[in-house]
């Protein structure tokens, strides 16, 4: 069993953040008020194998974070999420895409052209 609330705090703490680094809670239709979230969340569920009970749209977002559900086989669990840091580095690639399970790095090696 898994109380919400607890599991939100929890998963803001452990990267350094706390419901005052909360911009809006919600989801990609409309926002909560965050007193509605602290009210609603602060209850046990089971958070085991079977099927989610939290709504898997929820978001709760920060200014440079966002944590988001995330489920497996019905275990369920916050993702936190950080705003990409943009590269001072800009690179040429000749490929996006091809191969299995491939990054941009791998595709564009140096001396390796593919077409």
């Amino acid at each position: 069993m898994s109380n919400l609330l607890e599991e939100t705090k929890t998963a803001l703490g452990g990267h350094g953040k706390t419901f005052a680094d909360i911009t809006w809670i919600g989801c990609d239709e409309f926002q909560i008020p965050i007193s509605d979230f602290i009210k609603c969340a602060d209850h046990e569920y089971d958070d085991g194998y079977g099927s989610p009970k939290v709504a898997q749209d929820l978001l709760v977002v920060g200014t440079d974070f966002w944590l988001e559900r995330h489920e497996y086989d019905g275990s369920e669990w916050w993702e936190y999420k950080e705003y990409p840091q943009m590269p001072k580095e800009v690179r040429h690639v000749h490929r996006v895409m091809g191969g299995m399970w491939e990054t941009l790095e791998s595709l564009n090696r140096k001396g390796e052209h593919h077409e």
